[in-house]
């Protein structure tokens, strides 16, 4: 919308951290309306009721740092308005408190709706000093923080000082006061209109009672234990006979376990502990009551609720809402294996929990978005959903947090003064380049390239500025340097790191390519240029060129194999040494943690080691994603080891490594206009499938053995691909034009 009339109220001009406001406003409509539009922005969140209608959905509106870009949510409301009077309720929240995942800003709500009547004329509704605030709310303002980076507080809800009647007209019964404005003036922050989908519940869990009445957390004997089955986002909902007083406590861990036939905390908010993460609400005692603390997003597999004497029904009593941005979920894999299978399936659930109104690293100890966790999420994003315009919001929130300098800060959007979160790391920043190259890739849009190229440009120059003048390399810097993670194993001796100058060899060969889209012809020959000389620098200083190996840095004699993965990946390694340094990394002990395995796995994939990349990927001991599926995990855990956060969403690319090498769906040219299906079929795998959402539409391939000497390939293509199969056989490679539309062939081996 171009023209806000509506003002930013609250409940009073004092700020307070954690602070809620319910506002309530009546008007009369006079006739049918032929459209209303309505209109809601609040800082932090908002639930917005039309006469007892709830619009919209969870989590509204998406973080951004408010003073680059506010968004706001538009609806089309007509179907829920009635000739006479009508009335308008609006629940806001206010965070505060310096978290780490969203900006503080200031509290305030802002709403317009706009009403066109059959016969061309207007009633245009908005928030100002006119609107009602219920002066005794039933959500307590002030709750502690639920975790230790105060991403979301606890709901502390009193029912007894709720009327639902308060929705809707008529009601004047509830004492109110009068809003004020807010202390965010109307032209302050400029606003958006929101490109993401909003949060929703995806599914409803039925979740199982466990354990005894001691209860997990070593509460009263009227504890009840609840296993969801898996880690979810999302809330749990009761509906529960009401007791006149009863204070129920809804208590919530990631994982439990069981010691002297009592269930007890093993990780609580990963792999923190906080006695704060609950929410608790308060029984009025008349009949039924229902109940969701869905102001914010729960990360959990165990709920315990105590305070309630009787027996709840799992189903009836209470059902976990899994819930997260409402991304349409269009890609799939499956296989005779039953392992990758299930490697498919933790990874899109890892995802699904980890999209909170920005791709987040884990949904219960930060919910915070960085560039690298992103960069490594978007493999699997975008071949399973329509995830585009989200993995945008990254470039555009961090575009937007820049630094003066050119750098990122740790996350955003983020309370970045908070000394707690005033932290760099000179390699995240370094994906900011890589992560706007998959999405340019998959997308094939051009204005990306040009959208973010300035903010590209500056990070780049600034770590140009940091190649010292007589080794030619990119000098240590401010903040916290990783070459890999989590649990590093990367020797970092000396001022200059390996992965460092690769990561920046990639960075600047991006910006010299998306210079030449974008028409910067002196930009890009100037970038390629630096590619070059950074690689030679790194070849004369970092390379070992009589073991052919890359040293992890300038003063360690270590060659770890993700460090020459990386390198090998980029193209760094001289030409007549790859097949050497290839076979090294491919038959080295697994030693690459998340962040180096990525690209590891991927060069194999592609230089014709397939077999160890596929024997990583499939293998169940430790290390790796067998290991914690073996142990039960639903979700994947932020590393190898059973020690931090268990739905880490950084680790989830596994999924896309099968749709892309073991079915063979890849793109050849930017937004699949051209793609190739190269599958890789080894030993003891019966047929593999998948399907990946693209611009063009779906392209699906499978292939099925077929007898003792046979294999069946089918694929369905569509009409604006070119798509090519070719796949290396015992007799030679077998390359084929595949049709648009239904494709089926067999394959002799």
């Amino acid at each position: 919308m171009e023209h806000w009339q509506a003002d930013w109220i609250w409940r009073s001009r004092r700020v307070r951290v954690n602070d809620f406001a319910f506002f309530r406003k009546e008007w009369l409509v006079k006739a049918p309306a032929a459209s209303a539009k309505l209109f809601m922005s609040a800082n932090h969140s908002a639930k917005v009721y039309l006469n007892g209608h709830r619009i919209g959905g969870y989590g509204s509106p998406a973080p951004t740092t408010p003073w680059k870009r506010k968004y706001y949510l538009s609806y089309e409301v007509s179907d829920f308005l009635a000739v006479g009077m009508n009335c308008l309720t609006a629940d806001a929240h206010y965070l505060g408190g310096g978290g780490q995942n969203y900006v503080d800003g200031l509290p305030g709500f802002r709403l317009q709706l706009h009403i066109e009547y059959a016969d061309g004329s207007e009633k245009i509704v908005k928030s100002d000093t006119t609107w009602d605030v219920l002066k005794e709310m039933p959500l307590r303002s002030g709750t502690p923080y639920q975790q230790n980076r105060r991403i979301s507080a606890i709901e502390d809800y009193d029912a007894g000082k709720w009327d639902e009647r308060w929705r809707c007209a008529g009601w004047t019964e509830m004492p109110s006061i009068k809003a004020k404005l807010a202390k965010i003036g109307k032209r302050q922050w400029p606003m958006a209109l929101q490109p993401i989908p909003e949060g929703a519940v995806e599914e409803v869990v039925v979740p199982l009672r466990i354990g005894s009445n001691a209860g997990m957390m070593g509460s009263s004997v009227d504890a009840q234990v609840f296993d969801a089955g898996k880690i979810v986002s999302g809330w749990p909902q009761i509906s529960l006979e009401g007791i006149p007083g009863a204070v129920l406590r809804l208590r919530y861990s990631e994982d439990v376990e069981e010691r002297d036939g009592q269930v007890r905390v093993k990780h609580n908010v990963a792999n923190e502990f906080s006695d704060r993460y609950y929410d608790q609400y308060t029984m009025r005692g008349d009949g039924l009551e229902e109940w969701q603390p869905d102001f914010s997003y729960k990360a959990f597999r165990y709920v315990e609720i105590t305070g309630y004497p009787r027996r709840i029904e799992p189903g009836s009593g209470i059902v976990i809402c899994s819930a997260h941005t409402d991304l349409p979920y269009k890609g799939s894999f499956r296989s005779s294996d039953g392992l990758l299978n299930a490697l498919y399936d933790v990874s899109i659930q890892t995802q699904k929990n980890n999209a909170l109104g920005q791709f987040v690293d884990c949904p219960h100890r930060e919910q915070a978005q960085y560039i690298s966790d992103t960069d490594l999420q978007a493999e699997t994003l975008l071949y399973n959903f329509e995830s585009l315009s989200m993995i945008e919001k990254t470039l555009s929130d961090f575009a937007d947090s820049q630094l003066e300098d050119g750098t990122f800060p740790f996350n955003a959007p983020s309370n970045y003064d908070n000394p707690e979160f005033k932290i760099q790391i000179p390699e995240w920043d370094l994906h900011y380049s890589t992560l706007l190259w998959k999405l340019y890739w998959h997308s094939g849009d051009a204005g990306l390239l040009q959208r973010y190229y300035r903010p590209l440009r500056r990070m780049t120059d600034y770590y140009l500025s940091l190649i010292d003048p007589n080794k030619g390399l990119v000098s240590l810097d401010k903040g916290w340097h990783i070459s890999d993670w989590p649990y590093p194993t990367v020797e970092h001796k000396g001022e200059f790191l390996t992965v460092q100058q690769v990561k920046m060899v990639q960075t600047l060969r991006i910006v010299s390519e998306a210079a030449a889209i974008i028409g910067e012809v002196d930009d890009s020959r100037a970038y390629c240029g630096f590619a070059e000389r950074l690689t030679a620098a790194a070849l004369r200083h970092l390379y070992d060129p009589v073991n052919k190996r890359f040293r992890d840095s300038s003063d360690s004699a270590e060659t770890h194999q993700g460090v020459n993965g990386i390198a090998l990946y980029a193209g760094l390694v001289p030409e007549e040494d790859r097949a050497d340094a290839i076979a090294n990394a491919a038959v080295k002990k697994w030693e690459s943690k998340t962040v180096l395995s990525l690209p590891l796995l991927r060069m194999l994939f592609e230089n014709g080691r397939e077999a160890e990349a596929y024997a990583l990927l499939s293998k169940e001991d430790y290390p790796g994603w067998g290991h914690m599926i073996g142990q039960g995990a639903r979700t994947m855990w932020e590393g190898w080891d059973d020690i931090e956060s268990h739905c880490h969403a950084w680790n989830g690319y596994p999924a896309r490594l099968l749709q892309e090498y073991v079915v063979g769906i890849r793109a050849t040219a930017p937004g699949f206009s051209e793609t190739l299906v190269r599958p890789y079929m080894p030993d003891g795998l019966a047929f593999a499938e998948a399907a990946v959402p693209t611009i063009h539409g779906e392209i699906y391939a499978g292939w099925e053995r077929s007898g003792p000497s046979g294999i069946v390939i089918r694929a369905r293509i569509p009409a604006t691909v070119k798509a090519t199969f070719a796949v290396r056989l015992p007799g030679g490679e077998v390359v084929k034009k595949l049709e648009a539309g239904e494709n089926e062939f067999k394959l002799n081996i």
